[in-house]
């Protein structure tokens, strides 16, 4: 169990790490855009309400 749950935490982690590099590669514009705020949200709210 130990193993998943850190394994898990670095996919996260790295994940977050993208998204972030993303907004800072593509500038401010891509977080002020609804379509990529909603994908995201949706995407960390479906992350976190996994078993």
């Amino acid at each position: 169990m130990k193993a998943y749950v850190m394994t898990t935490g670095a996919a996260f982690g790295l994940l977050t790490f993208v998204h972030l590099w993303r907004i800072i590669e593509e500038g401010p514009h891509l977080a002020k855009d609804p379509w990529y705020v909603l994908i995201t949200l949706w995407r960390l709210f479906r992350l976190s309400t996994r078993p």
